[in-house]
């Protein structure tokens, strides 16, 4: 059939079951925004562009569905480089779709003109420039199949200004076929094999989920290896939820921030399963001192991934999808009753657990951390989601919010980028409207994309946002108090400004508490607001987050709270 190039946009995004986009317009988009506006195609209009591209990644994460996004040439897209390099660190589904000068104009400096492929191309998993109409359909089905196979990414697809303008005669493709791209990667089963005969022979095992277990949606499957073994589990930021906090052998995070018993355990064991995990330097510390007694057998789906930063002794390259069921399978015939053979150990690490939970200070004058988190918990359940920004209000969150459940939690953390909370929460509840969904940010974090309460206001988005306000920028400072001699250059915000008032110019309403005693009740109140709200709740300054490995020390070399806790 005959149409334009904008039109053939809102097509394809019609051909791949695109719910929403998220975006800004500008001049190189225009037409493509008219299209927009006569098919009356859903699209979410945020405050800035890199509020639309994190939206984009809340969506994503939330739903599994790659998120979309829109935005003009020059400036526009420009403002999307943070959520693009966010999303690539993650590896999060993304499209997005660009508008350029036209293409007589490109290479000329032209008015709001940037390389934004030559800008985007270490942190996309690819990207295209379209310069001639009949390329158009192609490209945007490629570029849904590569940002949602194999190992998920973003992909940017910028498209010149006359392209939108130019009629053709439209055909969508029904596949695709990328020459040296494998979507689906099928590994060697014998690798599995090994993997089981080094499982049988462990007396001191720990599981390592990570994020690549909740972007192939094997959690279920994983859960089921788990329990059969009655392993210990521990996980990675990413994999939170993936096997449920409540799992009775689950130790919690590793890590920087880890717990006391995670990274003990990985520090004691004799063999080291880990799942979707790429070792990431906030998981393993001294890498060279990483699991030192410890076989590691290492699944994953990329494999350059694979002995890129830890040694793997067994690498089980492949997509999880592939090697998790033949996994469980394999050990289910087996007649070695493992869960047994595992007792002593599982006692010991759940020994170290009980001597050492996570805890934050008791303060009889000002709210604890901790108790904010279970009094938010209270009103919650297993289908909401957590969002939070980054820093310590993060971490803490990691620590002390029980999740049961795969992508219930939503946060930013190769990139650690601050701002991504709201638009992320905004783009989370869209994507999952039946669920609750809490934001958890800092003073500090917040004021980076607040223009974003004005959306939510806007649209009528229900995102609770909690504030975790000390009047400085938590990790920085700590890491100031704690290895700068207290030197606290540029970390302190001060009581300005007033975040109630901010949140309520632009619709939405909030309440600070600054006293314990107030909490409970305005925990409640919070959650009982009908539409959007905010509670602004005041802790101290100079509380730490621990457990807290130093950079560059040992997982066992942790820096604990006053107590040891």
């Amino acid at each position: 059939m005959k149409m334009t190039g904008a039109q053939a946009v809102i097509e394809c995004l019609k051909r791949e079951q695109v719910q929403v986009v998220f975006g800004y317009p500008g001049g190189a988009v225009l037409t493509l925004y008219d299209e927009l506006y006569k098919a009356k195609f859903p699209h979410v209009l945020t405050g800035h562009e890199q509020g639309a591209v994190h939206a984009a990644d809340g969506y994503a994460r939330a739903t599994g569905k790659p998120g979309v996004c829109f935005a003009t040439s020059g400036p526009g897209v420009c403002n999307m480089v943070t959520g693009i390099a966010t999303a690539n660190m993650d590896s999060i589904p993304l499209v997005v779709i660009s508008g350029q000068v036209a293409t007589p104009l490109i290479g000329r400096d032209s008015f709001q003109e940037a390389d934004i492929s030559g800008i985007t191309t270490p942190i996309t998993k690819h990207n295209y420039l379209v310069k001639n109409v009949k390329e158009l359909p192609r490209v945007l089905k490629e570029a849904f199949y590569i940002a949602t196979t194999g190992r998920p990414g973003p992909v940017l697809v910028d498209i010149a200004k006359d392209v939108f303008d130019t009629p053709f005669e439209f055909e969508y493709p029904e596949e695709v076929h990328l020459r040296g791209y494998q979507g689906h990667h099928v590994g060697n089963e014998a690798d599995v094999d090994r993997a089981v005969e080094a499982i049988e022979k462990a007396k001191r095992p720990v599981i390592l989920t990570g994020g690549g277990v909740v972007l192939s949606n094997m959690s279920d499957r994983l859960k089921h290896i788990v329990q059969q073994m009655h392993v210990p589990v521990v996980t990675t930021l990413m994999g939170k939820g993936c096997v449920p906090d409540t799992y009775d052998a689950h130790l919690g995070m590793v890590g920087m921030h880890g717990s006391y018993a995670a990274n003990m355990a990985v520090t004691k064991c004799d063999l080291l399963v880990a799942i979707g995990a790429r070792f990431d330097d906030r998981v393993t510390g001294d890498v060279e001192n990483f699991a030192p007694n410890a076989q590691i057998v290492h699944f994953d789906i990329d494999k350059v991934e694979i002995n890129k930063i830890v040694h793997a002794d067994i690498s089980v390259n492949g997509d999880l999808r592939w090697s998790l069921p033949l996994l469980d399978e394999k050990l289910a015939a087996h007649e070695t009753h493992l869960a047994d053979r595992y007792g002593e150990w599982r006692t010991f690490v759940l020994d170290m657990k009980a001597a050492h939970p996570f805890a934050t200070r008791d303060l009889p004058d000002a709210v604890s951390p901790q108790k904010l988190f279970e009094e938010v918990q209270k009103w919650t359940d297993d289908d909401t989601i957590v969002v939070t920004d980054v820093g310590q209000h993060q971490m803490w969150a990691a620590q002390f919010f029980d999740l049961n459940k795969p992508r219930r939690f939503v946060t930013s953390g190769g990139l650690g980028t601050m701002g991504y909370g709201l638009p992320a929460a905004l783009g989370a509840k869209l994507g999952c409207p039946k669920s609750k969904v809490v934001l958890f940010t800092g003073d500090g974090s917040i004021m980076m994309n607040c223009q974003e309460f004005a959306t939510l206001h806007k649209y009528g988005v229900d995102v609770k946002t909690i504030v975790l306000h000390n009047n400085v920028l938590g990790m920085v400072n700590q890491w100031q108090r704690l290895f700068y001699n207290g030197h606290c250059a540029e970390s302190l915000i001060g009581d300005n400004p007033d975040l109630t008032a901010v949140s309520a110019s632009m619709g939405v309403p909030g309440t600070a508490v600054h006293k314990p005693e107030d909490l409970a009740k305005a925990v409640e109140a919070l959650f009982k607001t009908e539409g959007p709200a905010l509670l602004d709740v005041f802790i101290p300054a100079d509380e730490n987050v621990y457990p807290m490995v130093p950079g560059g020390k040992r997982l066992d070399q942790m820096v604990l709270g006053g107590e040891g806790k």
